[in-house]
């Protein structure tokens, strides 16, 4: 099993300083402080709560918005069965 076989991709409208993908990649476990790769060339691009901010409060275009809604479909799904698991009880 690789790394990548822990870890779910997403697209955020900021791409990667090194290599302008667009395609990060963050552990299934989701933390505050787990750190976000670049997906294409694995560089550090940020922690997962300066990205889940940058997905929330950044202000984009229509098309970027619909290119995000659409990649990001799965990614976000996981995230709202991760946030419903802890209100549960």
């Amino acid at each position: 099993m690789s790394a990548s076989d822990f870890a779910e991709e997403f697209r955020m409208d900021k791409p990667c300083p090194s290599c302008d993908s667009h395609l990060m990649r963050v552990s299934q476990e989701k933390n505050p402080d787990d750190k976000v790769f670049c997906a294409s060339c694995n560089t550090y691009v940020c922690l997962f709560r300066e990205a889940e901010e940058r997905l929330e409060n950044d202000s984009k275009s229509e098309k970027e918005e619909l290119i995000e809604k659409v990649t990001n479909k799965d990614f976000d799904k996981g995230l709202d069965e991760d946030l419903n698991k802890g209100t549960e009880n």
